[in-house]
């Protein structure tokens, strides 16, 4: 699956290579100081409801979630309520 380098912008394979989502080591590193320099941030808290919406997110991008019915097991999270 192609997708653009969330910092050059150069699209290409790069879930697939070892600095994914980023082209390069070098553009991982430009994203890290952004952060750490608190020029990038998390619009606010995260809520129960994000974190459902992750339950069934495929750890590899070009598979497709898993239903709920399918046992899950291929998502980032579990979350149980209570």
């Amino acid at each position: 699956m192609k997708v653009k380098c969330p910092t050059c912008r150069k699209e290409g394979e790069w879930f697939e290579g070892a600095f994914g989502p980023f082209c390069s080591h070098r553009c991982r590193l430009i994203d890290l100081g952004q952060w750490l320099e608190e020029n990038n941030r998390i619009s606010g808290p995260l809520t129960l409801d994000h974190l459902e919406d992750l339950e069934n997110t495929p750890l590899d991008p070009s598979r497709p979630p898993e239903s709920p019915e399918g046992g899950g097991g291929g998502g980032l999270l579990s979350i149980s309520s209570g």
